[in-house]
């Protein structure tokens, strides 16, 4: 099962090797039909403590790594793999694609 990958910005870093990142999602309600904001805290690890308050990070989920932290700040390497991978994920269906195009034409 694929890690979810959120984004937010950092809103504390007073723990060592945490942050807590503040994630915003909007989504519209399902009977008013107005577009509502809500935002969440989560405790990310953050092994270099390179971030500072004001941050747009990437937070992946991982295994748990204290009592409240479920998540890890992406670096530039994590990022850079995960780029990849859809990349790729996104020629592989690009290409089931045009076979099933190709399949149609031909009957």
């Amino acid at each position: 099962m694929p890690k979810r990958i959120l984004t937010g910005t950092v809103t504390s870093t007073a723990n060592k090797q945490t942050v807590t990142v503040s994630v915003t999602r909007r989504f519209k309600h399902p009977v008013l039909q107005k577009t509502i904001k809500k935002s969440k805290k989560y405790r990310a690890h953050d092994e270099n403590e390179q971030f500072n308050v004001g941050d747009s990070v990437l937070i992946r989920e991982c295994a748990p790594k204290s009592k409240t932290k479920r998540w890890e700040v992406m670096n530039d390497e994590m990022v850079a793999e995960h780029e990849k991978v859809r990349a790729e994920a996104a020629a592989e269906a690009q290409k089931v694609e045009d076979a099933a195009h190709e399949a149609e034409a031909a009957h």
